[in-house]
């Protein structure tokens, strides 16, 4: 008759045999795997800094979105030289995805469509970006009436799940070109084209849509303006 030691052995033996293989052999396996086929991704798409103080020292991550924007409409002239990224529901800053200073992350808003709270954001959002393109001499409104020369893209007025999406959509990227080129001296083609190399397509060419990255658009940006 099997002992209790003798039924316990086995099951002993297979707990500590499982745990091994998934506690430490497959994930040092896919972790080698990762850092060989992906390095880039496999330790955090960090970005590094290409000019001043911050050359060869992380910047960010180009998965995560960083603050370059405002909401608050004085503040925004001193803004206008950066493309500003997707707006972030963590408060007390509606435009701030992840900041360290601040000590703000991820925030997610629950406002509904029919909330005054939302189109109060939106507008203030509006008068923000107004605002940055009036210090460099752009006016999109009408003078006189509320008819706007140019749509604001959604995705400038209205904030993330995650709020620390890292990318705009071509089209919010397109409505700041001539703002940043103002402010930077720059022409619109040179800043245009910069928004051309920071842009990637739907991945396997039919998943998702196209974006562009705000960090790695706005490092360059640095660069071209040194």
């Amino acid at each position: 008759m099997p002992t209790q030691l003798s039924i316990l052995r086995p099951a002993l033996v297979l707990f500590l045999l499982l745990s091994l293989i998934t506690g430490v052999v497959y994930p040092l396996a896919i972790t080698g795997i990762a850092h060989v086929a992906f390095p880039d991704n496999a330790n955090g798409s960090i970005i590094l800094g290409t000019a001043g103080e911050a050359v060869g020292k992380p910047i960010g991550s180009s998965l995560i979105g960083q603050e370059f924007g405002t909401s608050d409409a004085t503040a925004a002239p001193a803004l206008a030289k950066w493309f500003w990224g997707r707006p972030s529901a963590t408060g007390p800053v509606p435009y701030t995805a992840l900041n360290l200073d601040k000590s703000t992350g991820s925030s997610g808003s629950n406002l509904a469509p029919t909330n005054p709270a939302l189109l109060d954001n939106v507008k203030a959002r509006i008068a923000a970006l107004d605002a940055a393109d009036a210090s460099v001499g752009i006016v999109r409104v009408t003078p006189g009436s509320t008819s706007r020369a140019t749509a604001v893209p959604v995705d400038l007025v209205t904030t993330s799940a995650s709020g620390l999406d890292p990318h705009i959509s071509p089209a919010a990227a397109e409505y700041q070109v001539a703002r940043v080129a103002k402010a930077r001296g720059l022409t619109e083609d040179v800043v245009r084209d910069l928004v051309r190399q920071h842009s990637q397509g739907r991945a396997l060419g039919v998943l998702g849509e196209p974006v562009v990255n705000v960090l790695a658009l706005n490092q360059a940006l640095g660069d071209s303006s040194r």
